[in-house]
């Protein structure tokens, strides 16, 4: 079922909800800043693939490490969108009990949902720094023309750190949600009914017109 970040009413006044906000808007500029070089690295790929296609067809001269390249790059058109889609929530899960769930039970769940989430981020940044330090001791590099691979194994738990954040902001938002539900949801996505996904494609219709 599709969801939606629902900004508040009004400019939160409690502490938490400023706290919230403030970390809310301060990731939000990196994490889309990150996903738009995700974006131009998948289409500077794609213009590096019909080039090569061309010089191989053309000239019978592939690009020397072309693999390399695409190998490198893939991690980070992979990776540094992960923050953005969790915060958009662009990923895609079952809701086929939460969608049944109201009220402050369902925020304690996805409070729990998102705490779970962060404990096995924090071990996979454990994990895949330790990935790295392999490599930069190691001094490993790719097949064909030599590039260090430290860099590309790095991003992955740097990206992983962004996410343990975005991830910690939204269990502040659950917890704050749980603790008096009648507050309006702050930097945590929100299950929409039929009636409200309707009411907001039209509203999208309205303002691309």
């Amino acid at each position: 079922m599709s969801v939606k970040n629902l900004p508040p009413n009004q400019t939160p006044d409690e502490p938490l909800a400023k706290f919230i906000c403030k970390c809310d808007g301060s990731l939000s500029y990196l994490e889309n800043g990150l996903s738009f070089l995700g974006g131009l690295t998948i289409f500077l790929l794609t213009v590096l693939g019909g080039v090569q296609v061309i010089s191989r067809f053309f000239f019978n001269q592939p690009i020397h490490g072309y693999i390399d390249l695409v190998e490198q790059a893939m991690v980070m058109f992979a990776f540094l969108g992960l923050a953005h889609c969790q915060r958009t929530d662009g990923h895609i899960r079952m809701e086929m009990v939460l969608e049944r769930v109201k009220g402050r039970l369902l925020w304690i769940i996805e409070s729990l949902t998102i705490l779970l989430s962060n404990a096995l981020f924090f071990m996979l940044i454990l994990g895949t720094y330790q990935h790295f330090l392999r490599a930069w001791n190691n001094g490993d590099t790719t097949i064909n023309i030599g590039l260090a691979v430290w860099p590309s194994k790095l991003l992955i738990p740097l990206m992983f750190g962004l996410l343990f954040f975005r991830l910690l902001i939204q269990f502040f938002g659950y917890v704050r949600l749980a603790v008096n539900p009648t507050k309006s949801p702050l930097a945590v996505p929100v299950i929409l009914s039929v009636e409200e996904k309707a009411e907001l494609a039209h509203q999208e219709t309205k303002e691309s017109e």
